[in-house]
């Protein structure tokens, strides 16, 4: 099971802040992944890509990542190392690799870009080779032929493409056409495999962003089973107060940095929540954090209906908090239901939502982290 990482922010950071210098970095998590769900393959070898975006636009260099992958383990890699102390971005993909399909090549390291879109995945769409060829004739050819590698990952990038209008546009995406287009990419690898009769869950935590707005899952087509682990901290500042050691400081009310993680990156209990299950996270151009339910045959909206979540971190060692940048008990997190997914019935018995400026129903819920 592979991990990923993203960090959007309104600074850029240093790659090494979150690639190398955390001591549960996720070139750590390469070969100490504390929260896989696979057990069978406790190292991410496979492989590693890191993709960023430029701090400043330049029409020289266009609004594309630059994306860097290599076969060889991240901790083994001294290019990574040397390329994290030497460049900052504000928003930045990470991924290591445990191959579950495909072989061990460049090809086949996330992320992927397309245009100026950037994409990765942790998890894997669950008897793929029965529903390949599905996928395949859903394509147009353009997209069909951007595909290099022979992962699951990949083809699935191409079916979120294929639901773009104008995939290669060069301006900037609405953060809800993403949006819409990873819910029709579940919804669509979901109906292949019922088609193909698979029993077998997909676990499809995927990731994308157009270097401005971020769409993340963390999604398993079961609704008793859960999926692979994701966590979200935000805050003002991310920094070390001593060697290996990082804490997310929260001096106001701003959010400045958004980071998502397979794992955490720190051993501060209360700098990250978990994300539930089937929900996608969408971090706009302004750095609001909106979460949405996935509502679909796998919805489930008792959490007691599913498998227990690991109830431990990384290395949970977290040390006393005095500096009141983190409420050791509790945080807020904004759920918004979208109405259109819900059948009628859960419509009309749902609790009456605060409006938000839009129009927009906003459910504000108090998450324990003790």
């Amino acid at each position: 099971m592979c991990r990923l990482l993203l960090y959007k922010g309104n600074q850029p950071i240093q790659l090494a802040h979150l690639l190398t210098k955390p001591a549960h970095s996720i070139i750590n998590q390469s070969f100490d992944s504390r929260l896989r769900l696979d057990t069978r393959r406790p190292i991410n070898g496979d492989g590693f890509g890191v993709g960023w975006y430029e701090s400043q636009p330049d029409p020289e260099l266009g609004a594309a990542p630059c994306i860097f992958t290599s076969v060889t383990p991240a901790w083994n890699n001294m290019n990574l190392i040397r390329l994290a102390e030497k460049i900052k971005s504000p928003l930045i993909f990470a991924h290591v690799r445990a191959s579950t399909a495909g072989s061990v090549s460049e090809s086949n390291c996330h992320p992927w870009q397309y245009g100026r879109l950037m994409f990765m995945h942790n998890g894997h769409v669950a008897n793929f080779h029965l529903i390949k060829r599905k996928v395949q004739e859903s394509l147009s050819d353009e997209i069909y032929l951007t595909v290099n590698g022979n992962t699951d990952s990949e083809w699935a990038f191409a079916v979120f493409l294929s639901h773009l209008k104008t995939p290669k546009q060069t301006e900037p995406f609405c953060h809800s056409d993403l949006k819409d287009a990873m819910l029709k990419t579940i919804a669509d690898l979901n109906a292949w495999a019922k088609e193909a009769g698979i029993t077998e869950a997909s676990m499809l935590n995927f990731a994308v962003t157009d270097g401005v707005s971020v769409v993340c899952s963390r999604y398993i087509s079961s609704r008793t089973l859960e999926a692979a682990s994701l966590y979200f901290s935000s805050g003002t500042r991310f920094e070390s107060y001593k060697p290996g050691h990082y804490r997310m400081i929260k001096a106001d009310k701003r959010e400045d940095i958004v980071v998502i993680a397979s794992e955490p990156l720190t051993f501060e209990k209360a700098d990250w929540l978990t994300i539930p299950t089937n929900t996608m996270v969408v971090i706009t151009s302004k750095l609001n954090v909106l979460m949405y339910p996935i509502v679909d045959e796998f919805h489930n909206p008792s959490p007691m209906g599913r498998a227990q979540e690991q109830s431990t971190v990384a290395v949970v060692k977290g040390e006393d908090r005095d500096d009141g940048a983190r409420d050791p008990q509790h945080r807020e997190v904004v759920f918004v239901e979208d109405h259109r997914s819900l059948p009628s019935a859960a419509v009309n018995n749902s609790p009456t939502p605060n409006m938000g400026s839009a129009g927009t129903p906003v459910f504000t819920q108090s998450v324990a982290t003790a």
